[in-house]
């Protein structure tokens, strides 16, 4: 694959604050019309990572290239070619949606009629067609976000960066971006999405990468993620706090309130027998187990130390 087939790429990309080392040499390679999920614990580098691809900060050292400009010698460009959107919508409370998207619209260059059949457009694809005339204070939260999301569309962007978008969304709306997200891809849009939800990044992306302490301590799809961990996860649940603590080590899935630990296994009947035996030689510590196939959780947790 070339550089031109990539829609982000970046290599050694570093940046301090301070004395503090954010990102330590990120390599990223993003095809072109693909979803990437940047994951990792807070203070792990995601929004950095973020606000450095869309020009909103210079990275000390490496280089970045997203829809094919350099982000630093060429922002004019990147800007011209991408969208960023926050982990808050970010409307004005006194326009209404029609205004709202009308305006960028302007912004981004459009004739006012142009403008107006782009506002019409993204407010039929994100149901807003009946809410188009009133204010967004009057919006649900996740009218909001829509709002938001198709004021981010109104160029067309080539790349679009979704920081954390459903923090906060109830579930039907969060299922609607994830709708939207597989029009952008199918449209041929480059994402770059980082998020909490490790379900969301699952279901969404075609290659994930785990950031640890400024680091990409994993990079692949979620199924090869999921295999370099365990191909199935044994979950043990316990019959005293003190088997509990003492299996804590080895685990790679936790649920203390219900004294439950998930042990790599390959699923097969005779690893989960031997690990029985090994566990439970007496048969008095292990009050029910159950066999499942490998998440990402398991994948954070087993990369990073971190809970997701």
């Amino acid at each position: 694959m070339t550089t031109n087939d990539l829609g982000i790429h970046t290599t050694g990309l570093t940046k301090s604050y301070g004395g503090l080392r954010v990102l330590d040499g990120i390599d990223l390679a993003v095809p072109r019309g693909s979803v990437m999920a940047l994951l990792g614990p807070n203070g792990a580098g995601k929004t950095t990572t973020v606000r450095l691809l869309a020009t909103l900060t210079a990275p000390d050292s490496g280089t970045a290239r997203v829809a094919g400009h350099d982000t630093v010698a060429e922002r004019a460009l990147v800007r011209r070619a991408i969208s960023l959107t926050g982990q808050f919508a970010a409307v004005d409370d006194l326009q209404t949606g029609a205004e709202t998207l009308r305006m960028m619209g302007r912004l981004s260059g459009l004739s006012a009629r142009a403008a107006r059949t782009r506002a019409d457009e993204l407010l039929d694809r994100f149901g807003l067609t009946e809410a188009a005339g009133r204010t967004a204070k009057t919006y649900s939260g996740g009218m909001r976000r829509r709002l938001d999301l198709a004021a981010s569309l109104v160029s067309r962007p080539e790349v679009i960066f979704l920081d954390e978008p459903t923090t906060g969304l109830d579930p039907r709306s969060r299922q609607d971006l994830w709708d939207l997200v597989r029009e952008l891809r199918a449209d041929g849009t480059t994402v770059l999405l980082t998020t909490q939800y490790l379900e969301e990044a699952d279901r969404l992306a075609d290659r994930v990468a785990v950031l640890a302490d400024g680091r990409i301590a994993a990079e692949g799809t979620p199924a090869e993620l999921k295999s370099r961990v365990a191909g199935h996860r044994l979950d043990l649940t316990l019959a005293s706090r003190a088997a509990y603590d003492a299996l804590t080590p080895r685990a790679v899935h936790l649920a203390p309130d219900e004294l439950t630990v998930g042990l790599p296994t390959d699923g097969s009947a005779a690893h989960v027998r031997a690990l029985l035996d090994e566990l439970d030689p007496d048969r008095t510590t292990v009050d029910r187990f159950a066999v499942r196939s490998a998440t990402l959780d398991d994948v954070f947790l087993t990369l990073t130390g971190a809970a997701p």
